[in-house]
């Protein structure tokens, strides 16, 4: 059976930014967050570094660093980089992103999927704020219930105050001193493609390699998508300046 990290690698197959966003919205996102003027770029949360690898393709002025635990991810990220010739433009590294320390401040921080690792959205965004050089943009992702969470979503591990609705989600952020300057509300289709990709990556995986543990996990994710969080889970991401 492979590993947590080992079965993210495969879930993430298909769907390289491991967040229910299309390319079109990645690139409108990250349009609205670096322009022409930002430059340095930090990803706190970077896995292979997909975020900053759309931004060097679409920005060819930025440059920028990616933090993250895991390894394997990094060191993979790092591969591509040489592979497409931006290992000059950009760098991965592994350590833990709560603690990142760098020489100069970034133009545009991104942290999208990764509030777990920092015990939620706001305390991201508290800990984005050191790294910022003046005028800097932030791009965050996080969840938000769309519907009232039911009985099935709380069984499968959600907290009912683990996330609010998306007015309220907006406010705790703008009172908390950040002013909101584009948004993207992940669609219908967005997420039913990220979660059939995820599910049907680790399956393909499985059955090529006669994994039962891995089929049962992707059915077993499957299920919980399905009969726990769709339409009631959803997401945001927002591109935030300080006020």
């Amino acid at each position: 059976m492979v590993d947590r990290q080992q079965l993210s690698a495969i879930a993430h197959t298909w769907h390289p930014i491991a967040a229910p966003l299309s390319d079109a919205s990645v690139a409108r996102v990250l349009a609205r967050a670096i322009g022409p003027r930002r430059t340095r770029l930090l990803d706190l949360g970077c896995a292979t570094g997909e975020w900053l690898v759309r931004a060097a393709a679409a920005h060819p002025h930025t440059t920028g660093i990616g933090v993250d635990l895991d390894e394997g991810a990094v060191a993979r990220g790092n591969a591509s980089l040489t592979a497409t010739g931006l290992s000059d433009r950009f760098e991965l590294r592994v350590g833990d992103a709560r603690e990142v320390a760098l020489d100069q401040p970034s133009d545009c921080v991104l942290s999208v999927g990764a509030a777990h690792a920092f015990g939620g959205l706001l305390p991201t965004l508290d800990a984005v704020r050191r790294h910022l050089a003046p005028g800097a943009a932030v791009v965050i992702g996080d969840g938000f219930w769309a519907a009232e969470p039911t009985d099935a979503t709380l069984a499968i591990g959600f907290e009912r105050d683990e996330f609010a609705d998306l007015a309220t989600t907006v406010e705790r952020v703008t009172d908390a001193g950040w002013a909101p300057v584009y948004g993207h509300v992940s669609t219908a289709e967005e997420w039913d493609d990220y979660e059939w990709s995820w599910s049907g990556a680790v399956t393909e995986w499985a059955l090529d390699n006669d994994d039962a543990e891995a089929r049962d996990a992707a059915s077993r994710h499957r299920g919980q998508w399905l009969r726990g969080y769709r339409d009631v889970l959803g997401f945001v991401t927002l591109v935030l300046r300080r006020a």
